[in-house]
């Protein structure tokens, strides 16, 4: 049987390698960049987080989120996990649950994953080659992409979604799928960088804390960026699907010491303004928040630098260790789809069978990854999801 892959992603390369595996069927994989995995190779910051161990179909959004559970309980972290080992990946497991190479380098894991494609007799990879139309006839497909034309018996459409349009995001898999009568949900930027009120955060570009953010009723804690134009990092980034979904308005709040409770904070600055009665009010933060992070506590809370710590009233001691616990930034929404990491949103779920992948409008054809309407948080769950579910469409089932 010949079974074209169409997209030489994530779940691409796991489609291709599993539809290959038993040796029955010819594999065509087409990638219309120059080469297969770019977008992988900048994951977790070129380190790739290629799972997580608490993954869990709660990690996960869309339209029907558990559309996800099946892929994942039969090929999940730990199949996954032995899978990669049986390419000659090694892996390591940090304390969070993010599993990286432990080469700490993508490379690593395009490369286990290339090398066994190339070395498959029944797998053939033509990069370059962008599939402009898709049909079926009497059972058969035929793509067209350039001048040639290709046929199979399976089709399985792994090209990802329209985010990170640099790194080969595109909206090709919306157009081919939609040609078969499917649907797709609106599009939305996640994990991607949050715009603020630039008032308080200009002049914190590059500044790192460790602190805990909410916006409207969740909540997220880990490590914050500031920008010149709001608020990036991995809390962030998990935050920004609420955001984007939700229009982009409202309020980000930080704690910025949360292991220290706010009237612990306002004795310390009590007993410093005590202990160096003469020493600068610009300097009240210094040693306990970054210099310039704690500067600007001290502008949102109007007070003056250059007066000595013990005019600094018990009042407006208070509000500064309140401002440390709950530093508000008006939100403006959030950077587009081409710094975004993930599509939110995607091809209705319902219209695919979870326990195959295979679409319910046209036999034969199915799909798998960003794609579909399945996305999931920071952290290694959007590669899980297309191991899972490339692995899944891969072998095939439910179309004999």
């Amino acid at each position: 049987m010949n079974v074209m892959v169409i997209g030489g992603g994530a779940s691409g390369m796991m489609a291709a390698l599993t539809a290959s595996q038993s040796g029955e069927h010819h594999v065509l994989l087409l990638e219309r960049q120059a080469r297969v995995g770019r977008k992988l190779l900048a994951t977790g910051n070129g380190r790739c987080n290629l799972t997580n161990q608490n993954t869990s179909p709660a990690s996960y959004h869309g339209e029907d989120a558990s559309f996800c559970s099946y892929a994942l309980h039969v090929f999940g972290v730990r199949d996954t996990l032995e899978y990669f080992s049986s390419l000659g990946l090694l892996t390591v497991a940090e304390k969070s649950g993010r599993v990286y190479p432990f080469s700490d380098s993508a490379n690593s894991v395009l490369d286990v994953l290339r090398l066994n494609l190339e070395q498959r007799s029944n797998v053939e990879m033509i990069t370059a080659s962008e599939v402009a139309s898709l049909k079926r006839k009497n059972g058969v497909f035929t793509a067209l992409a350039g001048d040639k034309t290709y046929r199979a018996d399976r089709v399985i459409v792994c090209t990802g979604g329209v985010a990170g349009g640099k790194l080969g995001g595109t909206d090709l898999g919306y157009k081919l799928l939609s040609s078969f009568g499917h649907t797709r949900t609106k599009l939305y930027p996640s994990l991607v960088q949050i715009k603020t009120d630039t008032t308080l955060v200009r002049s914190l570009k590059g500044v790192r804390a460790q602190a805990v953010i909410r916006y409207g009723k969740e909540e997220r804690s880990g490590e914050v960026q500031f920008t010149d134009y709001g608020v990036s990092g991995p809390a962030a980034f998990e935050l920004s699907r609420s955001v984007s979904v939700g229009g982009g308005s409202g309020t980000l709040r930080m704690d910025l010491l949360p292991e220290t409770s706010e009237q612990m904070l306002n004795e310390m600055l009590v007993k410093r303004c005590k202990a160096l009665p003469e020493l600068k009010a610009e300097e009240l933060l210094t040693g306990i928040l970054h210099n310039r992070l704690g500067k600007t506590i001290l502008r949102a809370c109007a007070l003056r630098f250059d007066v000595p710590c013990k005019t600094v009233s018990e009042k407006e001691l208070r509000q500064i260790a309140h401002t440390v616990k709950y530093f508000a930034l008006p939100v403006q929404g959030v950077m587009g789809m081409d710094s975004a990491q993930v599509t939110a949103g995607g091809i209705r779920t319902t219209e695919f069978h979870e326990r195959t992948m295979e679409s319910k409008l046209c036999p034969g054809l199915y799909a798998c990854g960003e794609v579909l309407d399945i996305d999931g948080n920071c952290g290694g769950y959007n590669l899980q999801w297309a191991w899972s579910s490339g692995h899944l469409a891969g072998e095939l089932r439910g179309s004999e």
